[in-house]
């Protein structure tokens, strides 16, 4: 039996941002869990809005999170076969014309509203007379199609939610395609979905409403729906979604400064579950953990501050060879060594290279005038070298007898002449990277 097939369907219309991932790492990281494929379906029928360029970011964003689609496909490509499905479903009287403008339709959603109605469609189309459509087409209107729902209640195991039930008949019949010929969401997602084989479909509960209306269309055209798992949405502290508009939390934006790929797709996955949000040692440890029964039916709070501090608790965990690649990018040395020295104390990856230049590049020292004598008496009683991990505390046990010193002013000091800063790694893992010679520079005030 074959894994399963899940799709990721974003509009090329912005950039995707931590709510758009939680969608894509759940279907991606749940399929590779189970041995299944990974589709990214750009679903870019809106001709005026979709750009390429947001294409191709979406691409970029997917690659750096580590859920590279193993097919990608497009809806712009599949017009052809969209329009051979409006004329099956016109055949079966499952799609009829409208002709109202957006303003018209707007006033009768107003009237219902007025009495205490639902704003769904009246149909009125329906009662049309041949007569009707030709005078609206003499005009210069063209139709636009709604799909024809079965009124009725419309059923499904949710693998979230459990059992879901709406009645179709408080619900507008959809529109499928509009006067200009281009293809909405709904029609075209359900074509997509019998013709790739999709057997679950993972998305947000802001399409729960659509899901039953899509049942129909599955049924209509004599298709299994697939399965449906409708996840809870992130949302801010304060409670407001998220959205394209919020650009600093877009992927591109989270990448760009300096997260952590591995912390994004954590917080992304685990919030609003019932896991602690904490780091991951791996994108396939983190799909173990992916169980929709574990999902909130409440909403996923999200603060971005999150994000801070389990980056930096990722990186403490990280080993040498999960960041060696991007250690070899910003130009950092040292390798495995320099890594444990200097991990624990980082908040972003890009502050390693200021660490390998403390090591390894000239620096000024800023020895205060008051510790100058104890840095040049510090100086002398630097071991000869080859030097191992025991340096430091051999050199200490040397500096201890003679310099009357002890605590603070005896670790300061040395902290600001070695590496001109006040806080930072152990001096213990630091020193044997230093080197004798560049130490011992720095101690005498020199820059080395």
């Amino acid at each position: 039996m074959s894994g399963p097939v899940v799709r990721f369907a974003p509009s090329p219309t912005g950039l995707i941002h931590i709510g758009n991932a939680r969608t894509a790492l759940l279907n991606a990281l749940w399929a590779r869990k189970n041995g299944g494929t990974f589709i990214l379906r750009l679903d870019d029928t809106d001709r005026a809005r979709s750009e390429e360029r947001f294409a191709e970011a979406i691409k970029a964003d997917l690659s750096w999170l580590g859920i590279a689609p193993d097919r990608i496909k497009r809806q712009s490509a599949r017009m052809t076969r969209y329009e051979e499905t409006l004329a099956k479903l016109r055949e079966l009287g499952r799609v009829y014309a409208c002709y109202e403008t957006e303003e018209e339709l707007d006033r009768k959603r107003k009237r219902q509203l007025g009495r205490g109605l639902p704003p769904a469609y009246d149909r009125a189309a329906l009662a049309m007379s041949d007569d009707d459509r030709a005078k609206f087409e003499s005009e210069g209107r063209k139709p636009y199609w709604r799909f024809k729902l079965d009124h009725h209640v419309a059923k499904w195991n949710d693998l979230v939610r459990g059992e879901i039930a709406i009645d179709t008949a408080s619900l507008s019949d959809p529109v499928v395609c509009r006067a200009d010929g281009t293809w909405l969401y709904s029609l075209a997602s359900v074509v997509d979905d019998i013709d790739m084989k999709v057997t679950h479909v993972v998305r947000g509960e802001d399409h729960i409403t659509n899901t039953a209306a899509q049942l129909d269309m599955f049924a209509a055209l004599g298709a299994s729906a697939p399965t449906f798992a409708h996840h809870n949405l992130l949302t801010l502290p304060g409670g407001e979604g998220l959205s394209k508009r919020f650009g600093s939390l877009s992927i591109q934006s989270l990448r760009e400064a300096g997260h952590e790929a591995l912390a994004v797709a954590a917080v992304a996955v685990l919030t609003g579950t019932s896991h602690a949000v904490e780091p991951a040692e791996s994108l396939d440890a983190l799909a173990a953990k992916i169980d929709f029964g574990k999902i909130s039916h409440g909403p996923a709070r999200f603060d971005p501050a999150d994000l801070d501090v389990l980056t930096a608790k990722t990186l403490h965990a990280a080993s040498f060879a999960a960041v060696a690649d991007q250690l070899g990018a910003l130009k950092v040395g040292g390798g495995e060594q320099f890594w444990l020295a200097v991990r624990g104390n980082l908040v972003k990856l890009a502050e390693a290279a200021e660490w390998w230049e403390v090591v390894s590049a000239p620096l000024a020292t800023k020895i205060a005038d008051a510790d100058r004598e104890f840095c040049r008496l510090a100086e002398t009683l630097l071991p000869q070298e080859p030097w191992s991990e025991k340096v430091w505390d051999e050199w200490l046990a040397a500096i201890k007898p003679v310099a009357n010193r002890k605590g603070r002013e005896l670790f300061h000091p040395l902290r600001i002449a070695l590496t001109a800063r006040e806080n930072g790694p152990e001096l213990r893992a630091l020193l044997p990277l230093i080197g004798r010679a560049r130490a011992s520079a720095r101690l005498r005030g020199e820059t080395a």
